[in-house]
């Protein structure tokens, strides 16, 4: 299949006609065409970098036929909606527009102690490329391809870095990139390396374009 990389945390998969849209959030500028192009979107959390509400909601207004996935804490909103929208939790199997979405994961990763932890879900897709949303969970399944986040107020580092090798997955993707300039997103690479800290590169993939997973 292709994963088309968009801004920050939003990736589409595209595979035998059939097209996902996954975290079209406010800080992806053309998350419009992006989930106008989608059959179905799935989204992680209901950060506001991750789920565009008013965005969504005007997408099932228009469009009957698409579906939304993501946790109770999103979809719920729209409960009147049960044909559009589907709540989903750790341990679903899902059959979403051809693709095949194996969902784990139940919390966003630690901000502050102040700040409550809301509900998080990760996406593997077809087996091979793992969506975490804002989370270091490690999927109960082997990750052909792992879209890692690199910035953000509760990444870290370190924790990438375990995260990757508990993971040990075959390509490592960046995502959820932000706040970080270009020399920001190399040194992480760096970091993220066989020369340093973990045995598979990162991939860093302009946004629009395509690569094949």
């Amino acid at each position: 299949m292709q994963l088309i990389k968009h801004a920050h945390a939003c990736v589409s998969l595209v595979k035998d006609g059939g097209r996902i849209a996954v975290d079209p959030g406010t800080f992806t500028p053309d998350a419009k065409e992006v989930v106008a192009a989608a059959d179905a979107v799935l989204i992680t959390h209901d950060h506001f970098d991750h789920f565009d509400e008013d965005l969504i909601a005007r997408a099932l207004d228009a469009r009957p036929g698409l579906r939304v996935y993501g946790p109770l804490r999103v979809v719920g909103r729209w409960a009147a909606r049960r044909g559009q929208v589907v709540a989903v939790a750790d341990g679903d199997r899902l059959d979403v527009a051809g693709f095949d979405v194996a969902v784990s994961g139940d919390l966003h990763a630690a901000i502050h102690r102040d700040i409550p932890r809301v509900t998080n879900v990760g996406y593997l897709v077809d087996g091979r490329v793992h969506h975490p949303g804002d989370a270091y969970h490690v999927p109960p399944a082997p990750v052909d391809t792992l879209l890692l986040p690199t910035s953000g107020p509760w990444t870290q580092l370190g924790r990438a870095v375990d995260y990757v090798r508990e993971v040990a997955p075959n390509r490592l993707v960046q995502i959820h990139e932000i706040m970080l300039s270009r020399t920001g997103q190399e040194s992480m690479a760096r970091f993220l390396s066989p020369a340093a800290l973990t045995e598979v590169p990162l991939t860093i993939v302009p946004e629009g374009e395509a690569i094949t997973v």
